[in-house]
């Protein structure tokens, strides 16, 4: 709970009296979605600030376009989201003071939605969850990211979970995992060429025991546990 508090704290002295843009990154399975329903749960206990909660996962691109270029790990990493559609739905209203439109498909069944918009107020916090959310191209930047981390070999099975695979598919080194944790390579070797680091790190591997950790510019970014071994060239060439 302390933690709790803690996150919260820094969040709320966001861009007091302003709207503030705060992602929380990291890889599926690790609890970013369960950490922001646990913030918006919270926050009018502590404070009059709202906090509004959107997904990337609203902003999936169709099963066709996802997986239009195959069905490894460079489709997914490069292929599996609508940036423009969440640029244009969520980020550019949200900076204008309107109203925003919290998503455009439903990934389960693979159908456009339209969910009615949302009206933050003048001072919202609003919290994006989602996984490469450094690659969106959020005009003059997120105003803040939390980092979740955990090693694969926690978030793997976490994932697993909750889709009922079998146990022998909690290897993060399966085959039947390449496509999630390779392109989570991928979006580590790229923070790190770019020199892109976390505002905020909390290590979630034991969910009882989260800790909020100090961003370490000369780690590289490795705080996210999935370092990538090989060069950049190794990775499938980007189509034209």
């Amino acid at each position: 709970m302390q933690v709790l508090l803690d996150v919260m704290g820094l969040i709320l002295a966001t861009r007091p009296r302003e709207r503030a843009l705060i992602g929380i990154d990291g890889p599926d399975g690790v609890g970013k979605s369960t950490l922001s329903a646990e913030l918006r749960a919270l926050a009018p206990l502590i404070s009059d600030r709202e906090l509004l909660g959107v997904s990337i996962d609203g902003f999936h691109r169709t099963r066709a376009a996802r997986y239009a270029r195959g069905r490894d790990a460079a489709s997914y990493y490069r292929d599996a989201y609508d940036h423009p559609a969440f640029m244009a739905k969520v980020v550019e209203p949200f900076r204008a003071g309107r109203e925003i439109v919290p998503a455009v498909l439903d990934v389960a069944s693979d159908q456009r939605v339209y969910p009615d918009p949302i009206e933050p107020a003048e001072d919202t916090v609003l919290l994006v969850d989602g996984v490469f959310l450094e690659n969106v191209p959020v005009p003059m930047g997120w105003d803040r990211i939390l980092l979740v981390t955990a090693p694969p070999e926690v978030t793997v099975p976490r994932g697993n979970a909750r889709f009922l695979r079998p146990p022998e598919e909690d290897d993060p080194d399966h085959p039947a995992n390449a496509r999630y944790v390779g392109a989570q390579r991928m979006y580590d070797y790229d923070l790190r060429l770019r020199g892109s680091f976390p505002t905020w790190i909390l290590d979630n591997t034991d969910l009882d025991r989260p800790r909020l950790l100090e961003p370490d510019d000369e780690a590289g970014g490795t705080t996210r546990g999935y370092s990538a071994d090989g060069p950049h060239a190794d990775w499938p060439d980007e189509e034209d």
